[in-house]
């Protein structure tokens, strides 16, 4: 008793302390401090700024689709299919833009919002909570990537196993019909990996006289190598789609409740550039995954929508929502830091490593070369837009 006497003071002292960094955090009362920075001095214009978030929109969605659609609309074309050298280049290049953009912009963004006077100096100022939420949003999507990739795996050979069971009963009806020297026919099973979704094709072909071993009857195509490489191409998408809308709906809402035309202007170039490079890159994601026209045209469209939906809905809240109070700054910091651990881990071990890392990376010496140029070249252009944006 006399044990949890001594604790009592302390523990009431820590529960005091919560809870005034909890109520300072949670306040959404006006930031003096942060509504000078973001407003800059005189430079509030409610009419110029919704004109600005209107082209914003417009640019941003026209950038969007044109940078998702290359990739998709070039499957079939020679000049930019997907493992040509123009597209390992292009492709290079997004991927450096998409690691400038969780580096230099989203983690920096998710800094300045949560180290602000406003919030309170414990715990905020006193541990590094961006490196350490981006830290465990890249671990977070290292395990949902590694369970999707397994899902999808196991669904796969399910589905193998399931069509060549169908193939072998196929084929064991068909020779017990044939009663002498009738054609017999040979199924083979191709595995088709044009969709996930989309099961294996029996193809028939006719042989007169068979006289083929059972094993040579039902033949599978496809090595479990490139099983393995369709499949990481469709979780790749998937994951990486889900880390770019999470960060453009971020943007997205920041541009639409700011109210000053200083603020807009500088960053409707650069989130064309931005959305334009990352569309390229989720584009060819979505081309090697091999996905149906359909559920292509589905992700593109979501991606190229995300940040002008974004963008309305935040002139709509602007009226009413307080983005300069320190709840808006917890909130935003620690989505920033998140959209910025996952851009992090997708670029470098899904769209880097994978493609320089992983024996994808071929053709002459001087085509490797462009691509190694051409991924320090979007990193740099993407960095260099923090001057401005």
């Amino acid at each position: 008793m006399a044990v949890l006497a001594g604790f009592r003071p302390h523990i009431g002292e820590l529960l005091s302390k919560s809870s005034g960094f909890i109520a300072g955090s949670l306040s959404a009362a006006t930031c003096a401090d942060e509504v000078e920075k973001a407003e800059g001095a005189g430079c509030r214009d409610d009419a110029a700024a919704l004109r600005l978030k209107w082209v914003a929109m417009a640019a941003i969605l026209v950038a969007g689709v044109m940078g998702v659609g290359l990739p998709l609309a070039g499957r079939k074309r020679r000049a930019v299919r997907t493992g040509g050298a123009v597209f390992v280049t292009a492709k290079a290049f997004a991927a450096g833009v998409i690691l400038a953009t969780g580096f230099v912009h989203m983690l920096h963004d998710s800094e300045h919002a949560l180290s602000s006077p406003c919030l309170p100096a414990a715990p905020w100022h006193s541990f590094p909570f961006p490196g350490f939420v981006a830290m465990l949003a890249a671990l977070a999507t290292l395990v949902l990537d590694v369970l999707v990739t397994r899902f999808y795996e196991s669904k796969h050979r399910a589905e193998v196993a399931r069509v060549k069971a169908d193939a072998a009963a196929a084929l064991a009806a068909s020779t017990s019909a044939s009663a002498s020297d009738e054609e017999i026919t040979v199924v083979n099973v191709v595995v088709v990996g044009e969709d996930e979704r989309k099961a294996p094709l029996l193809q028939p072909h006719s042989h007169s006289h068979g006289h083929s071993q059972g094993h040579d009857l039902v033949q599978p195509e496809g090595r479990e190598g490139e099983v393995s490489d369709h499949v990481r191409s469709v979780v790749v998408s998937q994951i990486l789609e889900m880390g770019i809308v999470s960060h453009s709906v971020i943007i997205g809402l920041s541009l639409g409740v700011s109210r000053s035309p200083c603020t807009i202007r500088p960053l409707v170039a650069a989130l064309s550039f931005h959305q334009f490079f990352e569309g390229f890159a989720l584009g060819g994601c979505i081309a090697q995954a091999q996905f149906k026209n359909l559920s292509a045209a589905l992700m593109a469209s979501f991606f190229a929508i995300t940040t002008p939906t974004g963008i309305a809905a935040g002139a709509g809240l602007a009226s009413f929502y307080n983005a300069n109070s320190p709840r808006a700054l917890v909130v935003e910091g620690i989505l920033d830091a998140v959209s910025a651990g996952i851009l992090i881990y997708m670029a470098l071990v899904d769209l880097i490593a994978a493609d320089f890392l992983g024996g994808k990376m071929t053709g002459t010496p001087r085509q490797q070369l462009m691509a190694y140029v051409t991924l320090f070249l979007g990193a740099l252009s993407m960095s260099s837009l923090a001057i401005w944006a």
